[in-house]
């Protein structure tokens, strides 16, 4: 296998679910060798969340590619002593447990970074390390709704309604790999490591640009917009007579050329939609006068004219159509990942495109503790020494 900008870093990761877990993976699929050390009783939670893909939980398969599944009982002296010698050798520790958590283990970052003085340990949680907040327990929904994300999502008056994905965790991992390279660069020119702490509260309210802004500037606090935008218009979904169409006819350009292929050019001279803030502040009207239009064809047909015209648009597609899209077929964004069952796996791939050295995606989530055997070689223990880890419960193989 071709190297990756992170090969030759090993990194442990202590995580369940979602936030350690992606980051981990973000940093295997650029070449780190990612250690997943779990509880030999069950693992990382998400393996037993439906739906099942070779008996264990499909989402754990795609979040954990390319790591190697150590089962390592932290909680037992032998088990600590073990973490410790592979921390010796480490560069990164990710983990996600609720702060002291790792302290009442006696593997806080000050005790290992006085084994280690390079280390760079990441620690994501739900409020972060400090504060008044920081002891609460917090999943993506509740990060979603304090975060004020919730707030702001769904249509004018509705219920609410979270973001469809786990934006929190989502965002937090993606904070946290961006945070340990950077760590890691520094201690390229300084020689020592750092902690750095994320949390889900911080990172989803770090998204909040535009709502930020408009509330500091005016005072007005943001409220639902459905699919439409803060600022500008028309920029929102519609109504088709198949389904919906986005479009983004943000620039007076845009704005012109859709009217044109709507048949709408009497809206240019409108006094009501004669510029972007007028066109904001009665996007409401201005998408009720374009629907009219669009409900008249299929998506199909908008999209073909609108685009073939140079205005920004799309079909909304539903996960059947995208994960079957012929544009990512192409550029092989889909894979199919061997698993130790020896089946495969299909596996979504990495936006990040490197010339020199691309992702690279070697195998689906591993079995709980497939590769404990080969790690406790690594660190010197073979034959009756490893089997009897295995048999006083300190370390677990599959199968055993």
């Amino acid at each position: 296998m071709q190297e990756g900008p992170l090969t030759g870093i090993r990194v442990l990761e202590l995580a369940n679910f979602m936030a350690g877990p992606y980051c981990a993976m973000l940093l295997a699929d650029m070449g780190a060798d990612v250690v997943k050390i779990e509880n030999p009783s069950g693992g990382d939670y998400s393996r037993g969340m439906p739906p099942f893909n070779q008996g264990v939980g499909a989402g754990f398969l795609l979040l954990n590619r390319n790591k190697r599944s150590l089962a390592l009982d932290l909680k037992r002296e032998r088990g600590k002593e073990l973490f410790l010698e592979l921390v010796d050798g480490a560069d990164v520790v990710v983990e996600n447990f609720r702060p002291g958590t790792m302290r009442d283990l006696g593997l806080e970052y000050e005790t290992l970074a006085a084994r280690n003085p390079r280390l760079v340990y990441l620690s994501a949680s739900a409020y972060g390390q400090t504060g008044p907040y920081s002891q609460r327990p917090g999943l993506d929904l509740i990060l979603q709704g304090m975060s004020g994300l919730m707030s702001i999502t769904g249509e004018p008056d509705g219920a609410p309604v979270k973001v469809g994905v786990p934006i929190c965790d989502l965002t937090a991992a993606l904070y946290g790999a961006y945070g340990v390279m950077a760590a890691l660069l520094s201690r390229g020119r300084t020689g020592k490591g750092q902690f750095i702490d994320v949390s889900l509260y911080e990172a989803g309210v770090s998204l909040a640009v535009w709502e930020a802004a408009a509330y500091w500037t005016t005072g007005e606090v943001p409220q639902p917009l459905g699919s439409a935008h803060r600022a500008s218009a028309p920029y929102q979904a519609v109504k088709t007579a198949d389904g919906h169409i986005t479009l983004g006819a943000t620039t007076p350009a845009t704005w012109a050329l859709l009217c044109r292929v709507l048949g709408l050019d009497h809206l240019r001279d409108d006094p009501r939609f004669t510029t972007t803030a007028e066109r904001r502040a009665r996007y409401q009207d201005l998408a009720a006068l374009i629907e009219e239009v669009t409900a008249t064809q299929p998506s199909a047909h908008w999209y073909s004219a609108l685009e073939a015209a140079g205005v920004p648009c799309g079909v909304l597609q539903s996960f059947d159509a995208v994960l079957s899209d012929p544009h990512l077929r192409d550029r092989g964004f889909f894979h199919e990942l061997p698993h130790p069952s020896g089946g495969t796996v299909p596996a979504l791939g990495s936006p990040v495109r490197l010339s020199d050295t691309p992702v690279q995606l070697r195998h689906a989530g591993p079995l709980l503790g497939e590769h404990t055997a080969e790690l406790l070689g690594e660190l010197g223990y073979y034959g009756a020494e490893a089997q009897h880890l295995v048999e006083v419960g300190v370390v677990a193989i599959p199968g055993g």
